[in-house]
């Protein structure tokens, strides 16, 4: 089964976003920006929780509409209503194994791009694998935590680490 990867940009206080959904902290261009893109082209699924899919339509992404084109997309949720003509799929209370099916039937690395409660259900239910961190050199003080409010005590290696010239900090984990 191919790898499931919380890729994530995060402040120095665990939060992956501000209050709101506020991400003006975060670098949207630059080094570590284009690495982020160039790693999204290896992922051939993307896994995301009802909150981090309607982000898109803040930047225009309309209803139904997949933000991952070049790869398969699945939101979880109970609540999303999207047209019968959507490019993504919905999951509506998905148990773990029936999200470790759908991610077994993954033709390469899955992406787990959000939101933190989602991620700390995953977490919670052993279905991630590595974690990419995108460590951002700002404190946010409050927002979204990196698992949600709930997360488990796990115990992570970490692999490898890059500084980047901005301040920003990548690190890789594996998830034991």
């Amino acid at each position: 089964m191919h790898p499931v990867i919380y890729d994530v940009a995060v402040s120095l206080d665990g939060f992956i976003s501000g209050p709101a959904g506020d991400i003006s902290k975060f670098a949207h261009e630059g080094p570590v920006v284009e690495d982020y893109y160039n790693r999204l082209g290896g992922y051939k699924l993307a896994l995301m929780g009802r909150k981090t899919y309607e982000f898109g339509y803040e930047f225009g992404m309309e209803p139904g509409q997949n933000p991952y084109p070049h790869m398969r997309s699945i939101v979880v949720s109970d609540s999303l209503q999207l047209p019968e003509t959507s490019e993504v799929t919905v999951l509506k209370r998905p148990s773990a194994e029936g999200l470790r099916a759908e991610i077994a039937r993954a033709e390469g690395p899955v992406y787990l791009c959000g939101g933190g409660a989602f991620a700390g259900w995953m977490l919670k239910h052993q279905l991630i694998d590595r974690l990419i961190l995108k460590r951002a050199p700002c404190v946010l003080g409050q927002g979204v935590p990196l698992f949600g409010a709930d997360a488990p005590a796990v115990t992570v290696e970490r692999t490898a680490t890059t500084p980047y010239q901005n301040g920003y900090l990548l690190e890789r984990f594996l998830l034991r």
